[in-house]
């Protein structure tokens, strides 16, 4: 839905009704602060019908006083090794999209393998005291010869880093270099002091719809640094997911504008089971085409088909053609004229036609939609498919943005704390590698861990 107020018409309604309603709320924000300066002043308004009274929490890499400070790898929420998989393939493919369309390949999974078996090493140590993404970052950094060592001395990472460390003991550098550096190379886009800070605190965790604490989250992004941030947002939403789509827990709204400027994985399977969760999912696409684009033909169209409930606004192209084949053909009745010299004749005759035609989705004007909606067994909806105009009161919207309460800065913060946090990440990976590097020559048994590139 491009160029017709998607967020103006559709998503901001969403958010204002649904927080009415009583839902706890996940909000990815791509033009931060345009939905989260809604979704704050609705929630202050309606927060005590609520039974337990959410908080509201904001992660925003720009401004480190508007922002909360969340560990998206929190190790009480990585319960085994596929959840170091799952995190390490998020990042990565978040920051290299190419990778969607190559997975499976040789020097795609390699890097992936390496950073998990990074994650879940600072999981299992020291019982994840470490385990944020900038130790990881940090940790991938060091010189080979002290990190294989370090990482062998845990055993459930040892299948993954075998082959990194066969090739270096072998002398493979080219192969390795191929393997690991692209890993290094991209998260190296991530360690900056700023996304450091908001990445390694713990103010508040991602099970939004928890009965006990339900949440309303707003994560910012920037159109200017989409790639990076998008990629440490989509690894917030990877780890959101499997806390929130699960049974007994608060009915949630997750609503993700511009959706396909960030990587979920799997977002067909929470399409499919989360509403039995009661957990509501708004994704907010410009056109299929951009979905295509960046999450490929084949899962682009899985998206595309197997959501429930469509709004489009005016689209062209092959997006308006797929639109107008789902909305069906209806019959419809045709007259026509023939006048001649002698007689004039009127025919009338019926035959099926595009419910919507592609020309009529292509010529849309603001505010009107087209679209199809699904239904309960026990409520049954007889006229899915309808063409309408939403009919928004301008100067009451005006009125009601005009009274709107800025998000309220969360605290005071200097660059030179922000420093400080960098330098002191650095700090605790050199001293992981040191510490157990000593254990390792102090003990004889673990001299085998101890690697030696053959020349």
């Amino acid at each position: 839905m491009k160029r017709s107020g998607k967020s103006y018409f559709v998503i901001r309604h969403i958010i204002t009704q649904h927080i009415r309603k009583g839902f706890s709320m996940f909000i990815y924000d791509f033009k931060f602060d345009d939905l989260s300066v809604i979704a704050y002043n609705t929630f202050l308004k309606y927060k005590h019908k609520y039974p337990v009274e959410p908080k509201f929490y904001v992660i925003n890499f720009d401004d480190l006083s508007l922002t909360h400070r969340c560990n998206p790898l929190d190790p009480q929420t990585m319960t085994d090794i596929t959840d170091a998989t799952e995190s390490s393939r998020t990042i990565m493919l978040g920051l290299n999209r190419e990778w969607i369309r190559k997975t499976g390949d040789f020097f795609v999974e390699s890097p992936i393998n390496f950073v998990t078996g990074i994650i879940w090493f600072l999981r299992k140590y020291k019982n994840g005291k470490f385990c944020t993404l900038p130790h990881v970052i940090e940790l991938m950094q060091i010189n080979y010869d002290q990190l294989f060592p370090v990482l062998r001395t845990e055993p459930e990472i040892e299948v993954l880093i075998n082959p990194f460390v066969t090739a270096y003991v072998n002398g493979a550098m080219e192969q390795l270099e191929g393997q690991i550096a692209s890993a290094k190379i991209t998260m190296a886009r991530l360690a900056s002091p700023q996304l450091y800070y908001v990445l390694s605190g713990n103010d508040f965790t991602l099970d939004l719809n928890s009965p006990k604490e339900p949440k309303i989250i707003c994560m910012g992004n920037n159109y200017l640094k989409q790639q990076v941030y998008g990629a440490v947002l989509s690894l917030y939403i990877s780890r959101m997911i499997k806390l929130v789509n699960r049974k007994k827990q608060l009915k949630s709204s997750l609503i993700f504008d511009e959706f396909p400027t960030i990587y979920f994985n799997n977002i067909d399977s929470l399409i499919a089971t989360a509403r039995s969760n009661l957990v509501s999912t708004c994704l907010g696409v410009q056109d299929f085409s951009q979905l295509r684009k960046d999450y490929g033909k084949e899962q682009a169209d899985v998206i595309s088909n197997i959501v429930g409930n469509i709004i489009c606004g005016q689209v062209t192209g092959d997006t308006a053609e797929q639109l107008s084949k789902r909305f069906g053909r209806i019959m419809q009745e045709r007259e026509s004229l023939s006048i001649n010299s002698g007689d004039t004749s009127i025919s009338r005759s019926t035959q099926l036609e595009s419910a919507i035609p592609a020309s009529r989705i292509s010529s849309l004007s603001s505010g009107e939609v087209v679209g199809a909606v699904a239904d309960n067994p026990d409520q049954k909806i007889e006229l899915k498919v309808f063409h309408c105009e939403i009919q928004n009161n301008h100067a009451a919207l005006k009125k009601e943005q005009d009274n709107y309460k800025p998000i309220p800065s969360i605290r005071n913060i200097t660059a030179a704390q922000v420093e400080e946090n960098y330098r002191r990440i650095k700090e605790e990976v050199f001293a992981i590698v040191e510490s157990e590097m000593e254990r390792i020559y102090d003990t004889p048994e673990l001299a085998g861990l101890l690697v030696t590139k053959n020349e």
